[in-house]
């Protein structure tokens, strides 16, 4: 059994990988935005509506290079998922401060990555993205061995970051970074990342189709829980494609209808033989194997249940 702190414990891949070192027996340690009435560095904290399945401790864990952090002693194993970020954005997170989201996610992660280090915890566990890879060309097929050219601030802060994580890396502090596309999945109390596109659509309005490469969030949590367990030699300083699924608005509607009696039209498919999909034969290779298209669907089909109960909730009485 591992204690493992986790920051952005509380956004929605932290919980993801929260709930899944819980279910595979590890010790979770919930890192969260420090609050200002808290006493700083207070170990544990309290949270209000701890939202996770049973008892997870919390810290105060800083993004703020300058603030305080709290002691790491007892940790076996840290993952970096938190992102300062403006609400609901990551590529343009920064919002009207992009050197505060440097310095946050920049400098603030580098400092996470060395206290860590120094506190004697063994294995890191970074949370980086697709977006390291910027804009490739049509088709492209994204391999880790590739030079990553990000476009965007965050997808430089997220290079930025895993530069620095791998330079620390060390017989005694074992590093790797995950590079996840984007994730879905229902989560409790969160909204699902297609809930309002499903609404649109069983409403009648009209929705256009978007293609992306997608993976569910408990296979990212398994490929973070599977980077702290391998053999050393297998992931130190290396980073790690993440992906599950090349898919659409289109084909996520189109299971909404299987598990619906809604018959709207769905919209034109889009031309998907473009897009650039990840290589992730190196994570797969360590054991890896995300759900697949029978995830997908079982999502989908929990997000249709959600929906109709939701709907009987809000409708008036009498009808």
């Amino acid at each position: 059994m591992m204690r493992v702190l986790v920051s952005g414990a509380t956004g929605f891949v932290g919980r993801f990988i929260v709930e899944h070192l819980l279910a595979h027996g590890h010790e979770a340690v919930a890192g969260v935005r420090p609050d200002a009435s808290a006493a700083a560095g207070a170990l544990p904290i309290p949270i209000s509506r701890p939202p996770f399945s049973r008892h997870v401790d919390t810290v105060a864990l800083p993004l703020d290079p300058a603030a305080p952090l709290p002691a790491l002693d007892g940790i076996d194993a840290f993952v970096h998922a938190a992102l300062e970020h403006v609400p609901g954005r990551y590529r343009g997170g920064e919002g009207d401060d992009p050197e505060g989201f440097r310095r946050a996610n920049g400098d603030g992660s580098r400092r996470l990555f060395e206290a860590a280090r120094a506190a004697g915890i063994r294995r890191c566990v970074f949370l980086s993205s697709r977006a390291v890879y910027g804009r490739p060309p049509d088709g492209a097929l994204l391999s880790e061995d590739l030079e990553p050219a990000p476009e965007s601030l965050y997808g430089s802060v997220k290079w930025d970051a895993e530069r620095a994580l791998a330079a620390l890396d060390t017989e005694n502090f074992v590093t790797a970074s995950v590079r996840a596309t984007g994730v879905y999945g229902l989560a409790p109390d969160r909204p699902h990342k297609w809930e309002s596109l499903a609404r649109d659509y069983l409403a009648g309005r009209p929705v256009e189709d978007r293609v992306g490469t997608e993976v569910h969030g408990d296979d990212l949590a398994a490929a973070v829980l599977l980077l702290l367990t391998a053999d050393a030699s297998l992931v130190a300083g290396r980073a790690f494609n993440a992906s599950d699924l090349l898919t659409s608005h289109h084909d996520v509607l189109a299971e909404l209808q299987q598990a619906t009696t809604c018959r709207h039209p769905l919209p034109a498919p889009a031309d998907r033989s473009h897009f650039a999909q990840m290589d992730t034969t190196r994570l797969r290779s360590l054991g890896w194997a995300p759900g697949g298209t029978a995830r997908f669907r079982a999502d989908i089909a929990a997000l249709a249940d959600r929906l109709a109960a939701t709907s009987k909730e809000t409708r008036p009485s009498g009808q």
